[in-house]
Order: C-alpha cells, then structure tokens, then sequence
C-alpha cells in the first residue's frame, strides 16, 4: 500500500458543479481517498507541498500521433492533402521500430511535463507494438491505434499500403493483446479517414468494435478538399458515409469535424458519436474552425487535442484549451466558450469521449489519481482572481510543477522523474535526423 497527498492547493476538482476547494488531495494505492480541507489527516508516504499552485486533473487529450513528434518543422506551411502527400507519408513509411519508439518517448516527454496525463493516439502502418512498448517504461495513460490504410492509392508509399486482411488482423490482435490488461494501456482501431480506406475495411472495424467494444478512432470532415475527395469517392458526404459503413456509434471518436452543416451535426448527435477538436492545427494547416458551440449545444461530446506534432508543432494542452475558447468568441462573441468550459472539454470531456469517465478526468474520491499542479506562483498568474481564467487564458504548458498518473509521480519539480530528459533528447535528435534522410525529406 501507497499513500500520496498534496497539500495546501487550491483544487479545481472538475466535478459535475464546477467546486474549487482549498485543502488537500488524499490518495491511496493510486486512488483519490479525500478531497478537502481535512484530506491531510495521517500520514503518508509523500507528501507533496502544492502551496501557491492550482491542482486540477491531468488533462485527456483525445486526437495526438505519437509517431510524427519527430517530423515537427518538417512539414509547415501545406494544406492538409499536400500535407500527408509531401512530407508525412514518407516520413511515416521512413519510420523503423527504433525511430518510432524514440518519437513516442519524446512525446510522452512532452505531455507529461505540459500537463496531459492521457492520450488517444493514432500511430502509423507499421511495428504499432514498438510504441505500446516504448510507452510502457513512461508511465503515460494511452489508447493506441495502429493507423488502418488499405486503400489502393499510388500517392501512398509502399510501405504504407497494406492489405485489408492484413490490416485487420494486424489491428485485432493489438487489441486482443492490449484490452482487458490491468494498466495504462488500451488498443484502438484506427482507420485514417475514408480517402484511405476501403468500405471492406471500415465495415469490417465497425463489426469488430462492436464485438470487442474497443474504440474507433478516425479523421473526418477536417478540409473541405478531403470531402469533396470522398463525394467523389462514394456520393456522400464523409458523415454520411461513415454512417453507412456503420462506424457512426458512440464508440466512434472522430477528429476535427469542422465542415459539418446542419444534417451532420444531428447525425454526430442521435448517433453519439464523439468530436475531437484540434483547433492549432486547423488553423496551421488553414482547414477551418470547428462549430463547437453548436455541437456541444446538441448534446454532441467534444474534446480536444493537439494533433501531432507535424501539424502543431507542439503538444501543450494549454494553448488548445485558449484557442479553442478564443476562436469560438471570433465566431459568436465573447463567451461563447467560456473558460470553465473550456477546461471542462480538456478534462471530463476527454475521459468522457475514452469512455474513461468513471476512472479519471476530476478530482473526486474514488477516481484514480491522475492529477497536475499548475504553479501560480508567475507574474502572468498570480494576480488572477479566477482560476478557470488563469489556467485557460493565462497559464502554459511550462507552467506544470507536478505531474500524477495512478497516483504516481512521473514529474516533480518540472522534472521528469522516471525518464531521462536528456537520453530522450538525444535519441530523437538522432532519430528525426535517419528518417528525414530516409524520406529524403530537407
């Protein structure tokens, strides 16, 4: 038996009515036992000192690749086609067992020291298992999908066209493997979007999540030149079509969404289906702005996510959560997304959409311990009067002095605590440098 407590914080919990307490948080063996004023009687074996900092849960992020960390900056200024054509598929085809494991140590690396605890990743063609792997010895919460392209395409490189058989059961056996494990990792299927994909394919993922219950995860509806692609592929619209081919459950977590009318919003709606927004990479890649207050307004799940690397740049949550609010007042005026709403989508929303939502996503009793601590202790923080404004409007990724998964330390101090910043650094550095060479990408 553990025991862990954080003491003397201002404590968002993120519970159903939105309390902010002052006091403690209480965990034992990797549970939150107490919440409060009074949580710190007895001892415990750490003991951890949150005076002048926000402790809040460890944030979910619903739409990241892992596997293109190692591409950032090699791939700016492209629109979303150009984009994969160009530089992402040959730098995925390029990817070896030991590039990806690096890539997804650095970015384990980076979500744990800006905040996120959780993540919903799809990852590339191929050596999925590497990651699973890599993942393993960071401490990180993740739901993996080996990405699903069977599509005959000759924009594609070979190494990422792949069989339908073969992909299917290359996806199966990851979630046999991984699902029903005890810890912090979970399979995903994990179409690309229906340019890629065969309709064998994608009938025969939605016949398998719903025999395994696992998770569908997929892009949809993010460029206005991917649906027109897909109109012209099947005489629908993406929404439509992933409707027909079945995958349109409330299994099903679809990134961006941002061209959806009124008929596509009601489907998303009757069929719970859950919306991962990505706000900093539609804007870098010039896709749009999603209609996420019209969206939430019908009842429809929406989270967020940083996208990879490759399209962002960077993996901080934060900024997410800022842009997310702030495009929203852009589009219907201030306060369309409020602050506390905002954080809502980066935390229970998140877990929400995992189907995780009794596990983690707020700071209650009973809720596995995954937890941060924000330090307010900055000048851009500690004369704000509203802690839902400071952490949404005011506070970064660089901002987090403490990171918790299942009770365990994974930051302290903005230190890592079981990885070796320095090792990962120099492994990815060497790592993005083979695959660039290897992509003949410059």
């Amino acid at each position: 038996m553990s025991t862990l407590l954080l003491r003397g914080a201002t404590i968002l919990t993120m519970n159903d009515q939105f309390d902010v307490v002052e006091g403690a948080v209480s965990v034992k063996d990797g549970v939150i036992v107490a919440v409060g004023p009074h949580a710190d009687r007895g001892s415990h074996d750490t003991v951890i000192d949150a005076r002048d900092g926000y402790v809040l849960p460890g944030f979910v992020q619903t739409h990241v690749h892992l596997c293109q960390t190692l591409f950032r900056g090699y791939a700016d200024d492209l629109t979303l086609l150009e984009w994969l054509r160009r530089r992402v598929w040959p730098m995925e085809a390029a990817h070896t067992p030991e590039t990806l494991s690096a890539s997804a140590r650095l970015a384990a690396a980076e979500l744990l020291l800006s905040g996120t605890t959780t993540a919903l990743t799809m990852e590339t063609v191929h050596d999925t298992e590497s990651v699973f792997e890599a993942l393993t010895d960071t401490g990180l919460r993740a739901i993996i999908g080996k990405c699903m392209m069977d599509a005959d395409r000759p924009d594609v490189p070979a190494r990422l066209r792949e069989g339908t058989k073969r992909s299917i059961e290359e996806s199966e056996a990851l979630v046999r493997r991984w699902n029903g494990r005890t810890g912090r990792l979970r399979a995903a299927f994990a179409p690309r979007f229906a340019v890629s994909c065969t309709r064998d394919l994608l009938e025969a993922v939605a016949a398998l999540s719903e025999s395994t219950g696992a998770l569908v995860h997929t892009h949809a509806s993010e460029s206005r030149d991917e649906l027109e692609v897909v109109r012209k592929m099947t005489g629908c619209d993406n929404l439509d079509y992933l409707a027909a081919v079945g995958l349109a459950t409330p299994r099903l977590c679809a990134a961006h969404c941002v061209w959806t009318g009124d008929a596509q919003q009601s489907l998303l709606a009757e069929r719970g289906v859950k919306v991962l927004h990505c706000p900093s990479s539609n804007l870098k890649l010039g896709s749009g702005i999603a209609p996420v207050v019209e969206l939430r307004a019908r009842g429809v799940s929406v989270s967020l996510g940083a996208d990879g690397a490759a399209c962002n740049n960077r993996l901080d949550m934060f900024e997410e959560m800022r842009l997310a609010a702030i495009l929203q007042a852009l589009r219907l005026g201030p306060g369309a997304l409020p602050a506390r709403e905002a954080l809502w989508m980066a935390t229970r929303e998140g877990a929400r959409a995992l189907a995780m939502d009794d596990a983690i996503g707020s700071v209650e009793p009973g809720k596995r311990a995954d937890l941060i601590v924000v330090d307010r202790d900055r000048p851009h923080l500690a004369t704000a009067p509203d802690p839902f404004s400071a952490i949404v409007y005011g506070a970064t990724g660089a901002d987090v002095r403490t990171s918790i998964v299942d009770g365990e330390l994974l930051v302290r101090d903005f230190s890592l605590v079981r990885l070796d910043r320095e090792a990962i650094l120099r492994e990815a550095r060497s790592a993005a440098a083979a695959v660039a060479g290897r992509a003949a990408v410059v």
